[in-house]
């Protein structure tokens, strides 16, 4: 039994199952998880819950479990399925280890993930027209240029864009560097190296803008309502969209994301594929996604079918 978990409490678990709001804030509670993890986790356990309830489900079993994968993979993403099973199977894990409930989802596999990636990435012509065609004789212009330099040139996600400051902006030896609070993490302990070309976009947006403090963001927003105010990330992934579009490159597959997708490829074809090198610039964790990148330009410069064109032809 848990510590803490009178008789009754016991009791009323066996008697009601395991969808007791008490049960739900116990467990959120072990997690001492962000605000948004939370938030996913309850978002899961709900629909989890709500599917049991509605098929009169009071005490779960391993089938109970398949069967809920199942039913969510029909109308869900495999990234969603996935995130859904993880929760559960952390839920069913911690009724274990507190005595409980047996762990019935533990091996309950969840959605199989593509790993090849689902957005494209521009190529470095393309990259100078996009950058060409922002118009950098308004103040607008020269804050989306700088966005779109900064994220080409450092590979920063909407995320951390919209978290820099313009004290992150600082010197360390011979560079400039952006510090960075990169996703799922509470500091600024990270940080890109700024080329001159991008510094300078990004100096000239600030001068352009007037007087700024240290602590103000590094980027503002100039729409009515919040003026002056950091840009979203939404704002930032539409700035990122709309320069592409305006270069003409107009895609499904190319987003804001489409923008660090180009910074890594292109920094392992200007590197001559150096993985270690292209990983930390990156700041992946797991040297097996800058692998992904590689395996793509394999793939792309793969010449068998050209060579077998060029014997049967």
């Amino acid at each position: 039994m848990e510590r803490g978990l009178t008789t009754v409490q016991a009791q009323s678990i066996t008697e009601y199952g395991l969808f007791s709001e008490e049960l739900y804030n116990r467990f959120i509670a072990y997690l001492d998880a962000k605000p948004k993890t939370v938030q996913t986790y309850t978002r899961a356990l709900r629909q989890f819950a709500n599917w049991a309830s509605a098929n009169g489900i009071r005490r779960p079993t391993f089938e109970d479990i398949k069967a809920y994968r199942e039913e969510i993979a029909r109308t869900h993403k495999p990234t969603t399925v996935q995130a859904y099973i993880f929760t559960v199977r952390r839920f069913f894990e911690w009724t274990e280890s507190t005595g409980l409930y047996p762990n019935v989802a533990g091996k309950i596999k969840g959605a199989r993930i593509d790993r090849e990636h689902k957005k494209d990435y521009l190529t470095s012509e393309q990259v100078k027209a996009v950058l060409q065609g922002i118009d950098r004789t308004t103040l607008q212009g020269k804050r989306n240029y700088a966005i779109v330099a900064l994220m080409i040139t450092g590979g920063l996600r909407d995320i951390e864009v919209a978290r820099a400051t313009v004290e992150d902006l600082r010197t360390s030896g011979n560079n400039t560097v952006l510090f960075l609070q990169g996703k799922g993490h509470d500091e600024k302990t990270d940080y890109v190296i700024i080329p001159e070309q991008t510094e300078r976009a990004i100096r000239e947006y600030l001068k352009a803008r007037g007087k700024v403090s240290p602590t103000d963001p590094l980027f503002v927003s100039m729409s009515n309502n919040s003026t002056g105010k950091a840009m979203t990330t939404r704002s930032i992934s539409e700035v990122a969209k709309q320069s592409m579009v305006q270069a003409g490159y107009d895609s499904e597959r190319l987003t804001a994301h489409s923008m660090r997708h180009t910074a890594v490829t292109l920094a392992l074809i200007a590197n001559g594929g150096n993985i270690q090198e292209a990983q930390q610039f990156a700041r992946h964790a797991d040297i097996s996604t800058t692998m992904i990148y590689a395996h793509n330009l394999e793939r792309q410069n793969n010449q068998c079918s050209r060579l077998i064109a060029e014997s049967v032809f």
